[in-house]
């Protein structure tokens, strides 16, 4: 006779369930997510500087090394993080507690 049981995935953890899926894809997607938005908002005239000048502060001498790739890459990920992040973590704490 064979034994035809399957095994179920375990139910991910409280955590993962809380972000909607594993933490390093999320953060993967959220940074993705704030570029394109930061485009977006830079195309119609936002500029991540007046918002996050602290943190271009602190980053002030690597802008200075030459890392211009990184310059634009992170004032578009700035832009669209001060968008992103802050709807997508409400959408998680507002979100029906039987979709965790």
């Amino acid at each position: 006779m064979v034994n035809d049981t399957r095994e179920l995935p375990a139910a991910p953890d409280g955590f993962t369930r809380f972000l909607g899926g594993s933490p390093l894809a999320v953060v993967f997607r959220l940074i993705l997510l704030s570029i394109l938005v930061g485009v977006v908002l830079a195309a119609v005239g936002f500029d991540p500087y007046n918002i996050l000048r602290s943190v271009q502060l602190l980053f002030q001498r690597l802008w200075d090394l030459g890392f211009d790739a990184v310059n634009w890459l992170w004032r578009y990920f700035l832009l669209g993080a001060v968008i992103v992040v802050p709807i997508w973590l409400l959408s998680r704490i507002f979100a029906p507690r039987n979709r965790w």
